[in-house]
């Protein structure tokens, strides 16, 4: 194994000096892992879950590991950041303590629990690095095998870049599709659902995509028997082992402890997706969990004491600790040493974290407590004071929370002194600091933010030339692809037959089937490749085909993508848009609109409602100057409606957050979007007959909403207010409903009781009857307008219904 020195080997010396690196960031990780735990059961930590028992596996799949790689995995990968150089001990105890300081603690500036790594992937300003130049790590998160889906996208952005010839010279992304991306999940993990419809794409796709499952034989107290068929994901995968003649993944199993096979495993499964570009899974069995599953619980409770004494024999440190020592590398005395030392070195580390978490705080300590002596002397409540005071001076670590509760209180006492400004100016400077560690980035604040982006009105032939909404979206799409080397669109029919509602015709015969591609029916996987791709600086449109099917990828888009930005900070980005159709279709599955689950579900992604092929078309246009996702809905009802075609097809953008008056009038305002706006102005257009002048207003976007506060200017004419909408009752209508009222202050100009007209609680029953006794009709807009305005003055509009 080992032999003189070549071009192609290493002498002895390299080898030993290469293993004693392992062995000693092994042992670093371990150490991190065992002091850790203690942080949190003395309270310093709130909690831990720590890669204890993984270290040499890591160890292996880090050498594999090149600059422009990226890694999609789970809260156990500590020694293999460490290895690649992306993580110090000083910085994973700033992460345990919840450090806010993203200089200090780099992965997510405190908002995350330690253990969910991420390298930053942009430059102060949101613009991108050079990703093909270092080693990446996606931003994790916790939720079992969601690292999955983005995996995907990851591996399958080496593919566009190797294949597709507009995307070759961006080599800030690539260097030429030899990137692969690297996953690792619990075993217990590969239970999920959205672990074999990613292995499956995976298989489809032929991407270079490693997986790396870590087998520890349980999760948390439940054993691999009730997890898996088997007991063995591995053995229940071979079925997808890719043959000669056909496509699939190549399975490795290996065990954990061993770290001379990991090396050679490791190293011939990068290989084989590198340069084949053929997803590999690694099946690393036989490894264990020295401190159990996470600071929550001990594992005594669940593992036979003949499990535990396994455990110990094979933890694989001790086992790299045995190998090294049989074949020479180093003696028992000269590990003692390097254990010993990075013992003490870790606990400094610790220390360091520590004094730098709580310093800062307690110097904000010491000035509101100065603060708080010098009002005391002055407040006819000193006694009261003081006593609070004393509290807060006697915390040894106080959090910024105590402070705050004791600086209110306090401010409260002193409601009817003149002495209390000191301390309001501290409490809202505080605040503002403070909150933004808190809150900042759940949306962009680069200069390519959606707002941001100015109108440019769609411009037409003065003959006129009205066509079906689907040939806009078409056309605008074939402009798009033109312009933008870097933009894909996929999902369920998007590919051959140009989507169901021939939105995309012919685009993939022009553009080619990586560019313009179908999809299997996997809508979480579908997300998780445009999530993995705008990660890699790819510009992917992921489309599903109806709103309704969203509720399958609502997790990734809830817990991934809508996160992504406010976890990292600011420092990683993936401006994907979802394109889908909603609204007044017929039947259980196909109605569209549940939008108040959609929009309290992915705050921090945008969301379009355009009510006609030609907004849509904007929105896509202004998207793409942007550098946030976006989820766009399209009337499902409007692609054989009739529009005036635009002659400067992918140039006109429709602002985002503006909200559009289609119609003026003077005696209350209606606020509506998508479909059922034509039913608003067909309702409308009605009401004038009887003398009631309706201001119809196009809320356009529910996230951002009505950033110029258009709205309450309408209803300080009007002085009244409906919304429609054919979601739930209690669905978006009530998420308009706020913004107007309270963020808006539209409730002062109110003379009339503010009011929603949604559709029914249940879904809409199937056919034409269905839609109209399951959603607003015009007639119902009609009637709830005209009762309103019957209660304004029932002499000059008596009611229609006795």
């Amino acid at each position: 194994m080992i032999k003189e020195h070549t071009n192609n080997t290493l002498t002895f010396e390299d080898f030993k000096t290469e293993v004693m690196k392992d062995y000693t960031l092994a042992i670093t990780s371990r150490e991190c892992s065992l002091l850790g735990r203690k942080e949190v059961l003395t309270g310093k930590a709130k909690f831990g879950i720590f890669g204890d028992g993984k270290e040499v596996p890591q160890l292996a799949m880090a050498k594999a590991f090149k600059d422009g790689d990226f890694r999609s995995g789970y809260y156990r990968d500590q020694t293999f950041m460490m290895a690649i150089g992306e993580l110090t001990p000083l910085q994973f105890f700033a992460g345990l303590y919840g450090n806010t300081n993203l200089e200090e603690e780099p992965m997510s500036g405190g908002r995350q629990m330690g253990g969910h790594f991420v390298t930053h992937s942009l430059n102060e300003d949101g613009s991108w690095k050079n990703l093909a130049n270092q080693k990446n790590s996606s931003a994790d998160i916790s939720p079992t095998a969601a690292q999955m889906p983005r995996l995907l996208g990851l591996a399958q952005a080496s593919k566009i870049y190797r294949n597709v010839p507009g995307v070759k010279n961006h080599t800030n992304f690539s260097n030429n599709g030899n990137e692969v991306a690297w996953g690792t999940i619990g075993n217990a993990s590969t239970s999920e659902g959205v672990f074999f419809e990613a292995i499956n794409a995976a298989g489809v796709l032929q991407i270079p995509m490693v997986t790396s499952v870590w087998d520890d034989e349980y999760g948390i107290s439940v054993h691999a028997k009730q997890q898996t068929t088997k007991e063995n994901i591995s053995e229940i995968l071979k079925g997808f082992q890719k043959d000669s003649d056909t496509n699939g993944i190549e399975i490795f199993v290996t065990k954990g402890w061993d770290y001379a096979e990991l090396i050679s495993v490791y190293a011939k499964a990068g290989q084989i997706a590198r340069e084949n570009h053929v997803p590999v899974l690694i099946h690393v069995t036989e490894l264990t969990q020295p401190q159990g599953h996470s600071t929550s619980g001990s594992h005594e409770r669940y593992k036979s004491s003949e499990r535990l004494a396994w455990e110990k024999e094979f933890d694989c440190i001790r086992q790299m600790r045995l190998w090294m020592i049989a074949i020479n590398i180093a003696s028992p005395e000269e590990l003692e040493e390097i254990e010993s030392r990075i013992k003490n070195e870790v606990i400094e580390a610790k220390k360091q974290a520590w004094n730098n978490f709580i310093n800062p705080i307690i110097e904000d300590q010491k000035e509101l407590v100065g603060i708080l002596n010098r009002i005391a002397e002055k407040s006819i409540k000193k006694e009261e004071i003081l006593d609070y005071t004393k509290k807060l001076a006697a915390i040894k670590a106080p959090l910024k929370k105590e402070m705050l509760v004791t600086a209110r209180k306090v401010h409260r006492i002193l409601v009817n002194e003149s002495n209390k400004r000191e301390l309001s100016t501290w409490i809202s400077n505080y605040i503002k600091i403070t909150q933004r560690n808190f809150s900042s980035y759940l949306y962009s604040e680069s200069q390519w933010k959606v707002t941001n982006v100015a109108k440019v009105a769609p411009e037409y032939d003065p003959e006129g030339n009205k066509v079906d909404g689907r040939i806009i979206i078409r056309d605008n799409f074939d402009a798009l692809l033109s312009k933008h080397p870097e933009l894909l669109i996929f999902g369920e029919d998007a590919g051959n037959i140009g989507d169901v509602n021939q939105g995309l015709e012919g685009m993939q015969e022009k553009y080619g089937s990586l560019r313009v591609a179908d999809t299997g029916i996997r809508e979480t996987s579908i997300i998780g490749q445009g999530i993995g791709m705008a990660l890699r600086g790819l510009r992917p449109i992921a489309e599903i085909q109806y709103i309704d099917y969203m509720l399958y990828a609502i997790q990734i888009l809830s817990d991934d993508l809508a996160s992504l930005q406010y976890r990292t900070v600011g420092k990683q980005k993936a401006p994907l848009i979802i394109r889908t159709r909603g609204h007044r279709l017929e039947g259980i599955w196909h109605s569209g609109s549940p939008m108040g689950m959609i929009i309290n579900a992915i705050r921090g992604i945008n969301v379009l409602v355009p009510r006609n092929m030609t907004q849509a078309a904007g929105f896509y246009n202004a998207l793409l100057e942007t550098d946030e996702p976006a989820l766009v809905v399209e009337c499902l009802n409007g692609y054989r409606l009739k529009e005036e075609a635009p002659v400067n097809y992918g140039e006109f953008k429709t602002p985002i957050g503006v909200v559009e008056t289609l119609k003026e009038g003077n005696d209350i305002t209606l606020v509506s979007y998508g479909s059922t706006l034509r039913l608003v102005e067909q309702a409308a257009h009605e009401l004038l007959a009887v003398g009631i002048d309706c201001e119809v207003i196009d809320v356009q976007s529910l996230i951002p909403f009505d950033i110029h506060h258009d709205i309450v200017k309408s209803v300080a004419k009007t002085n009244r207010l409906l919304i429609i909408d054919e979601d739930v009752p209690g669905g978006a209508s009530a998420y308009i409903l706020k913004q107007i009222i309270e963020d808006q202050n539209a409730y002062q100009y109110l003379d009339s009781k503010p009011q929603t007209l949604t559709a029914k609680d249940h879904r809409p029953a199937f056919g034409t009857d269905g839609d109209y006794f399951s959603k607003p009709s015009s007639e119902d807009i009609y009637e709830a307008v005209y009762a309103i305005m019957h209660e304004v003055n029932p002499a000059k509009f008596p009611s229609i219904y006795y």
